[in-house]
């Protein structure tokens, strides 16, 4: 049997529920499709918030051919098939042949294509061949290539609020009590296809939908690992602090939980950035350099191989000697900016590129390797490099 979450997909923009920013009267997805204005944009939002029905919606409002891949498993050769499949290939073609249907090409999880992927889109993209809709829960700034980004438009999608969450349940036509719907909204926090999927299973294995019976469902058909909830913050923090301690065993067991529960590969890597400056820093200033080449290769390779990458920065930066005493001396430093405000500059240091400055003493007494302390007076002995 087709899934509840399926079946209950909106096919026109008045089924949809929420999202009223960006589908509502005179708001820009629901003009676009007024119009029928076919233009490439990315869809960013938490899980369960619609925005694959949006895309579906979309293409069918502008009488476009719809085509769906995932960046989880699909190549380069998937997207090249569909590109050149389509019914027309070129923005002129369908210029002059009206009965032609435009291209849209929807790219779920769009965060997870590296660059090299990414980089084959743009051609299409540039030249009209395809409108590219990427749907991402991360943060698009971060993760889709700037060139790529320009040609795209960004909407910003919200995790469904309460109301929003109990007339989607009233759809279901299954009854259940006000505390069972209560602790339902509170469990899915915003992510419609969370919660039918519970609802869903509970109805299957129990017959009846009381609060024990969802309690019992999601804990067990529910995967615990959720990038919002606790299991995420707990997983990263677990990392961390197993390679400040050293422990690469434990560090590459915390790794490979997050990799099996589909953490982005690039999250991990940015955070082992952050901790080659953070925790190694002076010990092994080639900690940086290391971390970096392994956040550039996860950007080019992607999963499934470059969770070896990642395991080979893990185990190195695990076994450097750990030296806070940078972090420590810029976190330092910036409270005393906060502090302070801007004090004034030593006048030997300052600039001097007119005479008037050089009257005013700019510069004057400056040596290239003074040893008198070049900070403001009123930090004069100050020392954040301990």
């Amino acid at each position: 049997m087709e899934p509840l979450a399926s079946r209950l997909r909106p096919q026109t923009l008045d089924d949809v529920v929420g999202q009223q920013h960006l589908i509502g009267e005179g708001k820009p997805l629901r003009v676009a499709i007024e119009k029928k204005e076919l233009f490439s944009f990315i869809l960013w939002g938490p899980p369960g918030s619609g925005k694959t029905t949006l895309a579906r919606i979309y293409a069918n409002g502008v009488g476009a051919e719809f085509h769906e891949v995932s960046a989880v498993d699909a190549g380069k050769e998937d997207m090249r098939r569909i590109i050149k499949g389509g019914s027309f290939n070129k923005v002129q073609d369908r210029q002059l042949n009206f009965g032609g249907k435009s291209l849209v090409l929807f790219v779920d999880e769009i965060h997870r294509f590296n660059k090299a992927q990414q980089d084959f889109l743009l051609p299409f993209v540039e030249n009209g061949t395809i409108a590219l809709i990427g749907a991402t829960t991360e943060n698009p700034s971060f993760e889709v290539i700037s060139a790529l980004l320009s040609r795209c438009r960004v909407f910003v999608l919200k995790e469904l609020q309460t109301d929003e969450m109990l007339q989607l349940f009233k759809r279901t036509k299954i009854k259940m009590a006000k505390t069972a719907s209560d602790w339902l909204v509170a469990f899915a926090d915003g992510d419609a296809r969370r919660a039918l999927t519970t609802l869903e299973a509970t109805e299957r294995l129990y017959g009846k939908v009381t609060l024990e019976s969802l309690k019992e469902a999601a804990q067990s058909s529910l995967i615990r690992y959720d990038k919002k909830g606790d299991a995420h913050y707990d997983t990263i923090s677990a990392f961390i602090k197993s390679m400040r301690a050293g422990q690469a065993d434990a560090a590459i067991y915390y790794l490979a939980r997050m990799i099996e529960a589909g953490e982005d590969p690039k999250f991990i890597a940015r955070r082992m950035v952050i901790f080659a400056s953070e925790d190694v820093g002076l010990a092994q200033p080639t900690a940086l350099v290391v971390a970096n080449e392994v956040f550039r290769a996860v950007e080019i390779i992607g999963y499934p191989e470059c969770s070896i990458n990642l395991a080979h920065g893990v185990a190195y930066l695990a076994g450097c000697k750990k030296d806070r005493r940078a972090n420590d001396a810029i976190a330092e430093a910036r409270e005393d900016v906060r502090k302070f405000g801007n004090l004034p500059i030593p006048l030997k240091i300052r600039n001097a590129p007119t005479k008037l400055m050089k009257n005013l003493e700019y510069g004057k007494g400056y040596e290239k390797y003074d040893k008198e302390s070049y900070l403001p007076d009123k930090l004069k002995d100050k020392k954040y490099l301990k």
